[in-house]
């Protein structure tokens, strides 16, 4: 009988020349999670918001990049904000870890550089957490998002930094040398 997965093993044999079942059969073998990302990184490459510039130290290995996240508009304008992003194995059942390597005084990103942004939560009780079906470009977006739209005083992780925002809002002292810590 012949099953699916021998017809693909005897096909990719043909198809490279070796002999299916050979001991360089392994070392070959693509995970899932990197043949999703070559996809979804071309598809983030091409709908990279202006504000965002994504690098790839190892083109290699495009589980690990870099993402700097430029403002043009809001408080932190003019800023130019350094994430780390590394894509687990398990990927896309779990979520991207994403760091913050630029000191900010966000309410949404701790001075350790953890984020609260419910997509990258792998159980959110909203339902907005992360689901097989959301994209690197989801993420990156989002991250696009915590500067804008998405800048959350109500459930801050940074309670200083939201009580900073929220007693100089009410004074009327929001000045820009107060977003960014150095």
């Amino acid at each position: 009988m012949l099953t699916l997965a021998s017809k693909l093993k005897r096909d990719e044999g043909v198809k490279t020349g070796r002999p299916p079942g050979g001991p360089s059969d392994s070392s070959h073998r693509v995970s899932i999670r990197d043949r999703l990302l070559i996809k979804e990184v071309a598809e983030l490459e091409a709908n990279l918001p202006s504000t965002c510039k994504a690098s790839f130290p190892d083109e290699n290995q495009l589980h690990h990049f870099q993402l700097a996240v430029s403002p043009d508009e809001g408080y932190y304008q003019s800023g130019t904000f350094h994430f780390e992003i590394d894509v687990p194995e398990a990927y896309n059942m779990v979520p991207p870890k994403v760091k913050c390597q630029t000191r900010i005084w966000h309410p949404n990103i701790a001075e350790t550089g953890e984020i609260c942004l419910s997509l990258l939560r792998e159980h959110s009780i909203d339902g907005t957490g992360w689901a097989p079906t959301r994209t690197l470009k989801d993420v990156v977006w989002g991250l696009n998002s915590l500067f804008t739209d998405l800048l959350n005083f109500d459930d801050p992780l940074n309670i200083d930094a939201a009580e900073h925002h929220l007693r100089d809002k009410s004074s009327g002292k929001i000045s820009p040398d107060k977003v960014l810590t150095v």
